[in-house]
């Protein structure tokens, strides 16, 4: 199926941000922490908070597709701490030997949602009307590469709708992307993590809540490469404590 343009258009914000890390110094007083897309918006406030608490440690925040992420990890970009939006990206890493396996904690849980545009007038109420012919376009993340795909597709091919869904797919290098082409009305209707759904309350609609086949829980880690382990360590304990878990509880995430 050939993309529409503006799909072909867009760029990785996970790879510009390995640039501009790349092309950075990272002192030796940075924490890099590489955190899945849909944490955004709640990880730049542990950030801060941590930040206060630690006023010698400089938190640096690389967000994108977890796939993306555990891949840079492996070429060697820099990253002290890994948050994965799911089980297989993690398991990843470990294979690959990029993460401290003593060090992986479950640290949040979310929900996949089908979402359209605040506007629409298409009566989208279920996944199954998404196969109806006058839905021409649905936004998932790229199963392949973001974990709201993986979760997206095999909640569908439960309901035997995967195909139909996925010949008017528009797939998104990671969750955020996949907001926006909804949001911007650029589609029918997408797939997108409860907590990002809520990010855009005036511009995106919850249509429906969707079962996914494997709990949608969140791991985090020490890197491998890492040279503070100390503060690594300590920031995931952070996200892990009551005070990171009512923050994370803020953004809509639910305990693991």
């Amino acid at each position: 199926m050939r993309l529409p343009a503006f799909v072909r258009r867009a760029t990785s914000g996970a790879a510009l941000v390995a640039l501009t890390l790349a092309a950075s110094p990272v002192f030796a007083a940075d924490l890099v922490v590489s955190a899945a897309a849909s944490l955004t918006n709640a990880f730049k406030v542990l950030a801060e908070q941590y930040e206060r608490a630690h006023p010698d440690t400089k938190v640096v925040l690389n967000f994108g597709a977890s796939d993306v992420l555990m891949q840079q990890i492996v070429k060697g970009a820099p990253a002290d701490v890994f948050a994965s939006a799911d089980q297989d990206a993690m398991n990843k890493a470990e294979a690959e030997k990029v993460v401290q396996s003593a060090t992986r904690k479950d640290f949040a849980a979310n929900a996949i949602v089908l979402i359209v545009p605040h506007d629409s007038k298409l009566g989208i109420a279920t996944p199954k009307d998404l196969t109806r012919a006058d839905v021409k376009r649905v936004a998932y993340g790229n199963p392949s590469s973001v974990p709201v795909g993986r979760y997206t597709k095999g909640a569908l091919e439960t309901q035997g709708l995967w195909n139909a869904v996925a010949a008017k797919g528009v797939p998104a290098q990671n969750v955020r992307q996949a907001l926006d082409y909804v949001a911007r009305g650029e589609v029918d209707a997408g797939f997108v993590f409860a907590t990002d759904a809520s990010v855009m309350p005036d511009k995106v609609t919850v249509a429906a809540r969707v079962p996914t086949t494997t709990p949608v829980t969140y791991p985090i880690a020490v890197t491998a490469q890492t040279k503070q382990a100390s503060a690594a360590n300590a920031f995931v304990q952070y996200v892990l404590s009551p005070e990171g878990q009512s923050t994370l509880a803020k953004y809509g995430f639910q305990k693991p």
